[in-house]
């Protein structure tokens, strides 16, 4: 016990101590730190939001837990298992990289990302309305096509861009109406196989193809169309909407997982809460973190100021 004392005591000494003295001789490094600590914050709240609630998300924890054992291996010097825990982690990334390359994928296009919906699900008054009268309208649509057990798929797409799925149909850009999209999955018409996307308020294009998922994902008795629906949800974060033709109920494909047997009002929220009330609470949450960093940018504009006049004064 006395050597993990002494290490932390000289880590403690080496870097925290020199750390604080630092700053005190030059206060100004206090904004790069400042800086430095928001910014990993940022990425580390961006990858959690990211991976919560996915498959991911398992395998975060599972990091953070060998993470944290191989650390106290070696601070209660046990070399052969902190060896072992430490090859694990070298060849682990290079694991994690091929396993979950869809996920890693979506992460990085999450991040880079242009936030396409801020026309589509925007935050002006106007925009918030017209949206979620098309998100009614699409409700209205998909349980008339269940009625009839009329097979259909309706993509919707939120912030990463789908556009070479769009490239695969056949464009329309209409409005989003019940009566078009209904028309569209009457079977035996040209436009009824495939899939239709809706983007930026419109109707992008119909029979358009989507990457299918594979058959470990879903459950046997389930058919292209739901394999579909789940294997858009897992390349990008766009939302699916499938109706059976075998038995007319309507399943919800995001994120990689299938909700079946969705009723009306169920559908009508999955759609507001993860397209209208997920875009404003990330815009309140932005608004309020520029807020945040503007008057802390001014309280060290006031500081240099306050200095150079002591400095002119003197």
């Amino acid at each position: 016990m006395s050597n993990i004392g002494n290490i932390i005591s000289n880590f403690y000494e080496q870097n925290i101590l020199s750390y604080i003295k630092l700053l005190q001789e030059y206060p100004i490094k206090l904004v790069s730190v400042i800086l430095d600590i928001a910014i990993v914050i940022f990425l580390a709240y961006e990858l959690l939001r990211i991976v919560k609630d996915s498959r991911a998300w398992q395998l975060v924890k599972g990091i953070a837990l060998l993470i944290i054992t191989t650390a106290l291996s070696g601070l209660l010097n046990l070399k052969i298992l902190n060896f072992i825990l430490s090859r694990v982690m070298d060849w682990g990334v290079i694991l994690i990289i091929i396993i979950f390359q869809p996920e890693i994928r979506r992460a990085l296009e999450q991040l880079g990302g242009t936030n396409k919906f801020s026309r589509f699900f925007g935050f002006d008054k106007d925009i918030i309305t017209k949206t979620k009268e098309d998100i009614y309208k699409v409700v209205i649509a998909v349980y008339e096509l269940a009625k009839s057990k009329t097979g259909a798929l309706i993509v919707i797409e939120r912030d990463i861009q789908i556009k070479d799925i769009i490239n695969t149909g056949i464009p329309m850009n209409a409005e989003v109406s019940p009566q078009l999209l209904v028309n569209i999955f009457v079977p035996n018409t040209p436009l009824h196989d495939g899939a239709v996307v809706i983007s930026n308020n419109q109707i992008a294009a119909s029979a358009c193809m989507l990457p299918l998922a594979g058959d470990q994902d879903i459950a046997k008795e389930l058919g292209t169309r739901h394999r579909a629906g789940i294997g858009i949800s897992k390349e990008s974060d766009a939302i699916a909407i499938i109706v059976s033709e075998e038995t007319g109920k309507v399943s919800v494909a995001k994120d990689g997982t299938l909700i079946a047997d969705v009723r009306e009002d169920v559908l009508k929220k999955i759609l507001i809460n993860n397209i209208v009330t997920k875009r404003l609470n990330e815009a309140k949450d932005k608004k309020e973190a520029n807020n945040i960093y503007k008057k802390i940018k001014n309280i060290f504009k006031k500081k240099e100021e306050k200095n150079e006049k002591h400095q002119i004064d003197n």
